[in-house]
C-alpha cells in the first residue's frame, strides 16, 4: 500500500510532507503557516498533535498490515518551544507493539534542531 494514501486531507492541508515511513520509523517535514497560528501568533498546540497522531497512526498501521486497522485512543503531547515560522521535522518510532496495542513516541524539531514538541500515542490493534 502507498504510505502517502495514509495522510488523509486534515493531514494533507496542514502541508503534512512525508519524508520515509516504514514499520520502525515514520518521518516527515511541514512549514509553520499564519493559518495556523493561534491568537497569540505561535503555532497552535492543536497541530502539534495532528501531526503526532498522524505519523504514530501511520507506522502502527504499517507494523500491524493486512492482520487489521488502528484507532488511536490517547495522545499526550508536550510543547517546549514556541514556533511562528519556518520548516519543521516530525519523526516517530515505537515505544511497543503488542497483540492489543502499541505506543509510538513522536518528536518535532526546528531549523535549529531544536526539539519544540514531543507527543506519545497509545493506539489499538483492531484485529480483522
Amino acid at each position: 500500500m502507498d504510505e502517502s494514501s495514509y495522510l488523509g486531507p486534515f493531514a494533507k492541508s496542514l502541508g503534512l510532507v512525508l519524508d520515509s515511513a516504514d514499520v520502525d520509523e515514520v518521518t516527515a517535514h511541514w512549514t509553520v503557516r499564519p493559518e495556523m497560528h493561534q491568537p497569540f501568533g505561535i503555532l497552535h498546540g492543536g497541530v502539534h498533535c495532528s501531526v503526532v497522531e498522524t505519523l504514530a497512526s501511520l507506522g502502527a498501521a504499517l507494523w500491524l498490515g493486512e492482520r487489521g486497522r488502528v484507532v488511536g485512543v490517547s495522545n499526550s503531547t508536550d510543547f517546549y518551544h514556541a514556533s511562528t515560522a519556518g520548516e519543521l521535522r516530525s519523526r516517530a518510532h515505537p515505544l511497543h507493539r503488542g497483540r492489543s496495542q502499541q505506543v509510538w513516541l513522536v518528536e518535532t524539531t526546528d531549523e535549529q534542531d531544536r526539539v519544540v514538541a514531543r507527543g506519545q500515542v497509545r493506539l489499538q490493534n483492531l484485529n480483522l
